[in-house]
């Protein structure tokens, strides 16, 4: 156990008011956007075919979308998603031409087949026009026009705030993920698309070549990418847990060299992950790891990388510690990903922490495996000078709207606790196998995930939950001592909450089994209480 001593001047930082999302006025765009509503809700997805040309001259875009559903009931209405400026041209079932209505970002389909419930139907959308151009991307969204330093284009999608049906019409939410796509992208010769899964076909033509991919496992729509380039590709062979894994490199001809050096971290991303959570989800897709003009991304199998082939996040060491030099952030936080946003995906984006909790603790997991369990927990305890305690994780449901940043940091110190307070490495390392296993390939809820850790650690971690995800507070423990006993509890805190704490007194580590209500113990001290650094909480001797 490693200590820490919280001083009391830092303590009174933490207490205040709860803030909320209240104040905020969500518009319909909002909830048409966040919602299942009832004309998504009664058909579910089943492959999407997505044709792409793309004039990297005057920066347009047009193509169809080929969408097969399963009807699950009957329904006249159908919602499809296509952001402006790009317009839908035509929409086409059964040969017969469909009229739809247009509302903001969202299109009403009227259908005029009678939708049979157990049937699969398809229904194709053709569109064209000049996206949105992302301006600081991957944050903003949209695509990204660049050129690289022969003056070639060196274009790239990104989304996941802004969505998907920035670029391409779809259903457009992530409760409910394609079971595989198709993607056909025309680009002018000389160049490459690198899109997600396998390249199974070069069709080349005159003045343009079209690159088709193919993706056989669930995908999330914000997964999906385009990256075209002056692209050259090598590649390894890694052993893995399900066999032979394709790893595969795209890389712009002018970094070649220094990415054959610089992305051996990919191999050990891999090992190092492959034991914390499982198999490589997607080994049928293969692992690509894509020069892109921006920081970088996690779209699945397509990983997209920015960060100027250097260690840190853009050569910094995000937890103050030195050990944040020892890898490339974007190599490994957006690998992460793979295995939590793409394995495990959100329903909702309110429930974006799954997500971005359990990748970020994924980074000081990478240092465990590599270079001690020391290393990993000081990393991760390290990025709390990162953490502003702002907003809750959690965000409101059905809007399209995330919580707070602290998501990244916090969250990740919160799963390190949860660790600590399990005090049982390989049954801990079992739990985050576990969960890639039970939820493989599919979309959860916070709910979910919450009752799956508190059921396999043998423990009832809802009131934890409530503090870390639903509160911005950071629970204090505050103590005092009285002839010979020391009397403790949780205040800042949820009502009720409870949570076992590790302390060190007399030089003995000792578990406080901690909860609002004073607490006694006969413990006999003269010295103050340390907490094990571990614990993202704060310290108060008082005075009763």
């Amino acid at each position: 156990m490693t200590p820490i001593k919280f001083q009391f001047a830092l303590i009174l930082f933490f207490i205040g008011a709860i803030p909320s999302f209240s104040q905020k006025i969500f518009s319909r765009s909002d909830t048409l956007r966040g919602s299942i509503t009832p004309e998504r809700a009664w058909w579910d997805l089943k492959h999407y075919n997505l044709t792409l040309e793309i004039d990297p001259k005057i920066k347009f875009i047009k193509g169809s979308n080929t969408i097969t559903y399963e009807v699950l009931s009957d329904a006249k209405v159908l919602q499809i998603d296509l952001q402006e400026p790009l317009q839908i041209t035509s929409i086409i079932q059964n040969g017969q031409s469909l009229s739809f209505t247009r509302e903001g970002a969202v299109h009403w389909v009227n259908l005029l087949k009678q939708q049979q419930p157990g049937q699969l139907e398809q229904i194709q959308i053709h569109y064209e026009g000049i996206p949105k151009e992302a301006i600081r991307p991957p944050w903003d969204g949209g695509i990204t026009w660049q050129k690289d330093s022969n003056g070639l284009p060196f274009i790239a999608s990104s989304n996941q705030g802004i969505g998907s049906s920035i670029w391409w019409p779809l259903k457009d939410h992530p409760a409910d993920e394609v079971d595989s796509l198709d993607m056909h992208v025309t680009v002018p010769k000389g160049l490459m698309d690198v899109s997600n899964g396998r390249l199974v076909q070069i069709e080349v033509g005159k003045e343009t070549d079209t690159f088709h991919w193919k993706v056989v496992n669930p995908i999330n729509d914000y997964g999906v990418n385009i990256n075209v380039g002056d692209y050259v590709h090598f590649g390894e062979k890694y052993a893995g847990e399900k066999g032979t894994l394709d790893m595969d490199y795209f890389v712009l001809r002018e970094n070649l060299e220094k990415a054959k050096v610089h992305f051996q971290d990919a191999k050990r991303m891999m090992q190092a992950f492959e034991h914390w959570f499982g198999p490589y989800p997607f080994y049928e897709d293969g692992f690509k790891l894509v020069d892109a003009p921006y920081l970088g991304m996690e779209h699945q199998s397509s990983v997209t990388y920015g960060n100027g082939y250097q260690n840190g996040y853009l050569g910094r060491d995000l937890s103050g510690t030195g050990w944040g030099l020892k890898f490339d952030f974007i190599i490994i936080h957006e690998a992460g990903h793979e295995w939590f946003a793409n394995n495990i995906t959100y329903k909702d984006v309110a429930d974006m922490w799954i997500h971005e909790s359990f990748t970020n603790y994924s980074e000081s997991l990478f240092l465990d495996y590599h270079y001690g369990k020391e290393a990993g927990q000081a990393y991760v305890r390290g990025t709390r000078m990162n953490i502003q305690n702002d907003i809750p994780i959690i965000g409101p449901y059905g809007v399209n709207q995330r919580g707070s940043g602290d998501m990244y940091y916090k969250g990740g110190n919160l799963l390190n606790m949860l660790r600590e307070l399990l005090q049982n490495d390989e049954k801990w390392r079992r739990i985050l196998r576990g969960l890639n296993q039970t939820f493989y390939h599919q979309t959860v809820t916070t709910e979910q995930i919450e009752a799956y850790l508190s059921e396999h650690m043998g423990m009832n971690l809802s009131k934890v939950f409530d503090q870390y995800l639903r509160d911005n507070r950071i629970p204090i423990l505050e103590y005092y001592q009285l002839e010979g006993e020391l009397h403790y509890r949780w205040i800042n805190s949820v009502m009720n909450f409870d949570m076992p704490v590790d302390v060190l007194i007399n030089g003995n580590n000792i578990r406080l089994q901690a909860n609002t209500s004073w607490q006694v113990s006969k413990i006999v001290s003269d010295e103050d209480i340390v907490v094990d650094a571990d614990y993202y909480v704060g310290v108060l001797k008082s005075r009763e």
